[in-house]
């Protein structure tokens, strides 16, 4: 765990760089990447099998989805705050990003 504290309190976790690549007149492509610790991983991965055995109160933590992947889901049409957590969670099932999944709670 403390990794992942480093690596949070660094903003390493919260910083999305991007580059403008292939630039012209009209058009220009835009990469963006995250890095995105194996601590931090690791710690949602523990969240999710420990979430067996805890009993929620007022708020649950449900997933922790990197900006990347928050923007990519903009630009196609899809902002995770307006939608519920369950089309949330499936999406991301889809996509095979169950690691951001933190709860393996019925929602």
């Amino acid at each position: 765990m403390s990794d992942f504290k480093d690596a949070f309190m660094s903003k390493r976790l919260l910083n999305a760089e991007s580059d403008f690549i292939d630039m012209d007149d009209k058009n220009f492509t835009m990469k963006s990447e995250q890095v995105i610790p194996s601590a931090f991983i690791d710690d949602l991965r523990d969240q999710r099998y420990a979430s067996h055995d805890s009993r929620e109160e007022n708020f649950m933590k449900v997933a922790s989805i990197p900006v990347v992947i928050h923007e990519k889901w903009l630009r196609e049409g899809f902002d995770l705050f307006k939608e519920k957590h369950k089309t949330v969670i499936a999406r991301l099932k889809a996509e095979s990003l169950d690691a951001f999944i933190a709860t393996d709670k019925k929602l």
